[in-house]
């Protein structure tokens, strides 16, 4: 997929590894309309590319993403409202859905529909210099929909404290609080997101995907159904070409050659 350094999205492939860069660095990566559209459309791409094993999504310039943006939004009506947030809540479901994993790779700000989106990735890694909010309420908005993805990755307690008062939490809070898997120096952010990639992108492509779906399917379910859907996902995964192809080769003592998720 071509580099087009006009659009406000940014798509790089490299070693079974697709960059997702938001390019709007003048705007701090705000989530315009057209953005919004252009993430689905590339996800919706993305999710049918079995060469794509692992996705990065990541912001050029000073930050990562300073939410909707409000210039865009002032004066809008409700219909166009509307559109936005289901357009931006379709956006954060594909991620959820996509058979890849995706990671977050956050400098400076992440604030509302911005702390959202790291919500919503599979894995975040951040830099020292990352801080993150829900800031709705400083602008007369609740952050309603960032508040979805962000009280499932929180808790109930930390996301009400972030949503009431605006605040911004530092990197080291991000990762204490569960919001990013670990915080690492910002000369490093890039090399350390992108090894994480590396390492996930060299398993079984169709383990993964079956394995994402069925997180998020069990997550929601009381204990005895959780149990039921994941034994039976379990078992379908076992005998499946990479399943198969997997326990021979531990077996047998050499490296699995996998088939992905074709198979």
């Amino acid at each position: 997929m071509a580099t087009v350094s006009a659009s406000p999205l940014l798509v790089e492939d490299a070693a079974g590894v697709r960059t997702l860069a938001l390019n709007r660095p003048e705007r701090r990566n705000a989530l315009s309309l057209a953005l919004l559209q252009e993430l689905t459309a590339t996800l919706a791409e993305t999710a049918a590319d079995t060469s794509v094993h692992a996705v990065i999504v990541r912001g050029e310039g000073s930050g990562f993403c300073a939410g909707h943006d409000l210039a865009e939004m002032n004066g809008c009506s409700l219909p166009s409202a509307r559109e936005l947030f289901d357009t931006c809540s379709a956006m954060m479901m594909a991620i959820h859905r996509l058979p890849q994993p995706v990671i977050a790779q956050v400098h400076g700000i992440a604030t509302a529909a911005g702390c959202q989106l790291v919500a919503a990735c599979d894995l975040a890694i951040a830099s020292e210099d990352a801080r993150f909010a829900t800031s709705g309420i400083r602008y007369g908005l609740f952050c309603s929909t960032p508040m979805v993805e962000v009280s499932r990755a929180i808790g109930r307690k930390r996301a009400l404290e972030m949503l009431l008062t605006g605040d911004m939490i530092d990197a080291p809070t991000a990762a204490d609080w569960g919001l990013v898997n670990r915080v690492v120096p910002r000369d490093r952010l890039d090399a350390e997101t992108r090894e994480l990639a590396a390492r996930i992108s060299g398993f079984s492509s169709h383990a993964l995907a079956v394995g994402k779906t069925a997180f998020y399917e069990q997550l929601d379910r009381a204990l005895p159904a959780a149990y039921e859907h994941a034994s039976e996902v379990m078992a379908a995964n076992s005998v499946a070409p990479d399943g198969r192809e997997g326990i021979e080769a531990f077996v047998g003592k050499r490296a699995p050659e996998w088939r992905g998720r074709e198979s």
